[in-house]
């Protein structure tokens, strides 16, 4: 299923031909001499400099201040370094399909746990710098250093090693079948470069480079020694960081940015006045109900269950959502390449979650709902207090509170002794293979360990299998082995969607040549040429 347009001012896109006469005319000036051939090029770079000029505004809705490439979970970060750092492979994040990016090509199977990885001839850093085999093995340490956030996403690499200047072997601790898609996790940044240093402003290899970096705006310059297949097109490209919703969208409708990320489903209209479109692009992005299943009741999947049952999905979706998401009925939402109709699908039925509190010999339980203060997530928090009061067996107060704070003092802690957290996540910001999704709550990390609670119980265990030996399957097979999963983890459910979102994005498609939103956080501007 294709994400759900909404067109409120289409304007036509101009022509990318300066371009394509560009690289044109670069073979009609080598060979000199003939009048016409002259006058050729002259035109060409007439209008490769029309091209080049100008510069890529957008803004942004969120703000950090760690752009490390190897341990950033940032929004902001992420999608910026999309720009300016290269893995070995990139993912185009509106296809998720992995392309070629520092690499020369394709990986070489050397053996079923064994590759070998050229890189790209005559690459650079920004700095002037040549790319080094060695630079990627010191990549690959950053990224899994002990305690690193992506360390579980890469636990399937036993070793990176140079077996020359230019050329890594790559050996994976058993038989993988996503070795393109999750090397995209490895951004490559000079081995001389430090830890502060990448996490102020990181130099890479990418179409553009880090110009300047503050809390209200990032700068871009195109990379110079960039020499890959997708270079910077314009002058500059310049994101201003604007946390509000209104002010984001006064920046729209007043034109002073093309693109704008992250627009509120009830600002629309304001923002077709000024003349945009929008568009919507399902996503994986969720609330959740995380559970602690180590406290009595919620140590009974019936009672998880019960909760789930109880809300009002469709509801939370209309009221709060005006309508931009999709009830979960699985792990998954239904445009995923991947999905699965879960054998456990919670619609709302309050009789069900009654019946199933009863069973589970529930009766006057006194609840807190933990609750990050996202706009988004505490509009969702008294519909759900209520649906689950409606039971007659529960009575819920609400605890709203940052989401780092909440997590430090409830549930990252050496005995949580927190209820239920309602708060929202999207790992495919990382990627979107299913392995790299239920990884992010369901492997062996601080989910599961520190706020689930769930590592070490039969079901995770099963799930860790399955896991195991999905991600050494392909085709059918592999498919199978993933919906044995979805229907694990949604009859468990220790951590579990309560709908996927649609991402909204508002841009003049008159003014960004190639442009295409996407379904996670963050803007993408690879290929993309701002006509001012």
């Amino acid at each position: 299923m294709e994400g759900q347009k909404i067109v409120l001012n289409r304007r036509a896109f101009v022509a990318g031909g300066a371009v394509a006469a560009a690289s044109l005319g670069l073979g009609l000036v080598g060979c000199g001499g003939d009048s016409t051939e002259e006058t050729a090029a002259e035109s060409t770079a007439a209008e490769e400099g029309a091209a080049a000029a100008g510069t890529l505004t957008a803004a942004v809705g969120y703000q950090t201040n760690n752009y490390h490439p190897s341990t950033t979970s940032s929004a902001l970060a992420l999608g910026a370094n999309w720009h300016v750092v290269e893995g070995l492979y990139e993912l185009n994040m509106a296809t998720y399909e992995p392309y070629a990016a520092l690499a020369a090509g394709d990986p070489v199977e050397v053996s079923e746990t064994q590759y070998e990885v050229t890189l790209r001839e005559g690459a650079k850093f920004s700095d002037g710098t040549e790319v080094t085999a060695a630079d990627v093995v010191s990549s690959w340490n950053r990224a899994t250093a002990e305690g690193g956030l992506y360390v579980p996403m890469l636990s399937w690499i036993a070793n990176i090693e140079a077996k020359d200047d230019t050329t890594v072997t790559i050996t994976t601790a058993f038989p993988f079948s996503l070795v393109k898609e999750r090397l995209s996790l490895i951004k490559v940044v000079p081995t001389s470069a430090t830890d502060e240093q990448l996490t102020s402003q990181p130099v890479g290899t990418g179409p553009w480079m880090y110009e300047s970096i503050s809390e209200q705006q990032i700068v871009f310059a195109p990379n110079p020694e960039y020499n890959g297949d997708h270079p910077a097109t314009n002058e500059s490209m310049v994101w201003d960081i604007i946390v509000d919703d209104t002010a984001r969208c006064t920046a729209i409708q007043e034109g002073s940015v093309m693109c704008m990320e992250n627009c509120p489903a009830d600002m629309i209209d304001q923002i077709a006045a000024g003349g945009a479109t929008t568009e919507d692009v399902q996503g994986f992005n969720l609330p959740f109900l995380m559970f602690n299943t180590k406290k009595a009741p919620f140590d009974d999947n019936r009672v998880r269950q019960a909760f789930l049952y109880a809300i009002n999905v469709p509801q939370l979706i209309s009221n709060a959502m005006m309508d931009k998401a999709e009830a979960a009925t699985s792990f998954l939402p239904a445009n995923h390449a991947n999905y699965h109709e879960a054998s456990t699908v919670y619609t709302y039925d309050t009789a069900k979650a009654t019946e199933l509190l009863q069973e589970a010999g529930v009766s006057g339980l006194s609840i807190t709902l933990d609750t990050t203060d996202a706009n988004w997530i505490t509009a969702l928090s008294p519909q759900i207090k209520n649906d689950l009061e409606a039971t007659g067996l529960v009575t819920v107060e609400i605890r709203e509170q940052a989401s780092s704070s909440l997590y430090a003092n409830q549930t990252d802690t050496d005995d949580p002794q927190f209820d239920v957290v309602l708060a929202p996540g999207d790992p495919s910001v990382f990627g979107n293979d299913p392995d790299l999704l239920m990884n992010w709550w369901y492997g062996d990390n601080t989910w599961t360990q520190k706020r689930t609670q769930w590592k070490g119980s039969e079901a995770y265990e099963q799930l860790q299998t399955l896991m195991n030996q999905a991600v050494q399957a392909s085709g059918d097979e592999q498919q199978e082995l993933w919906n044995q999963c979805f229907d694990l983890i949604a009859e468990q459910a220790p951590l579990y969607p309560l709908f996927h979102r649609s991402v909204t994005t508002a841009y003049y498609a008159d003014q960004l040549d190639g442009y295409e939103p996407i379904g996670t956080t963050g803007l993408n501007f690879i290929d993309v040429t701002a006509q001012a």
